[in-house]
């Protein structure tokens, strides 16, 4: 006959100590149960006996929980709210309407939005919300995020999506009115510099070191938004550093130009993580943005 598992006791004998422990009271315990006093009685003299330890002692007009008892009760209720827990979290997830993901603006703008485009015809009946913020906080909240730097240490289930080459790009006219034919020319030209240190990304100034120039670098332009900072360089005002999996794009379209043929590897990935790994529908929706990256 197979044991149960982690050998515990029959669920009932439990159920009906707690009850009774609880109440402090067989006769309580049996009218919440629905249950006669002697059936419980019987589960708990059950329980007793495969524990070999008493568990109340038993008086004319009552009983009262021994140490053994009472030590129990305080596992089991411990053990009851664990499950209650699971299980509301099982029925929120299971219960949403939508899978949520959080990126940041040029991540959504750039990347994620042309392409749900493509999961909406292809999955119609799963709705995808996004959660769009530059922020770093609440990232566990909704089902995915998309991020920037080294998912090594990330909660949940983390995957890369691409890992980027840097370059300079600049509009056609910018680049027709300020011919450039080397890095230390593009240095002295106005350049458009994103402040957003939260996000992690290099700026010119490790753009340049990775190339071997450590000169003097021209500043026209400073914004604390990548989306601004590719309209600025459409509207031809000055050089912008491209991440190829979000410029793709505008490259392909010709709104902007490779100014220079040197490229830096990204020294991390934007990398998709999977928070709510119970629901069935996040997994596909994260399977598929993986993919889409492949």
């Amino acid at each position: 006959m197979p044991t149960r598992p982690y050998d515990l006791p029959p669920v009932s004998s439990l159920i009906s100590f707690e009850a009774a422990a609880r109440n402090v009271s067989f006769k309580q315990a049996a009218n919440e149960l629905n249950v006669t006093p002697a059936a419980i009685s019987h589960q708990v003299k059950a329980l007793e006996k495969d524990l070999n330890c008493t568990l109340f002692h038993r008086y004319h007009r009552g009983v009262q929980l021994t140490e053994s008892g009472a030590y129990l009760l305080v596992a089991l209720q411990r053990g009851f709210e664990g499950i209650s827990e699971a299980l509301g979290q099982l029925r929120a997830q299971h219960g949403r309407t939508s899978v949520t993901i959080r990126s940041t603006t040029a991540v959504s703008s750039l990347w994620l939005t042309p392409r749900l485009a493509q999961f909406w015809r292809r999955y119609g009946h799963i709705s995808v919300t996004q959660v769009v913020s530059d922020a770093v906080t609440g990232l566990a909240e909704c089902d995915l995020s998309i991020q920037y730097g080294d998912h090594a240490g990330s909660s949940g289930i983390s995957r890369a999506l691409f890992h980027d080459q840097i370059m300079a790009l600049g509009s056609p006219r910018f680049a027709e009115q300020n011919p450039i034919s080397s890095i230390a020319e593009l240095a002295s030209r106005p350049l458009i510099h994103m402040d957003a240190p939260e996000t992690g990304w290099p700026d010119w100034r490790a753009w340049y070191d990775a190339v071997g120039y450590h000169g003097p670098l021209n500043t026209a332009h400073r914004v604390n938004n990548y989306i601004i900072a590719l309209q600025a360089a459409q509207d031809d005002m000055g050089a912008v550093l491209g991440w190829e999996g979000l410029t793709t794009e505008l490259v392909t379209s010709g709104k902007l130009i490779q100014l220079l043929p040197q490229t830096v590897p990204s020294p991390t990935d934007f990398y998709v993580t999977l928070h709510n790994t119970a629901s069935d529908r996040a997994k596909l929706v994260f399977d598929w943005l993986c993919e889409m990256a492949r």
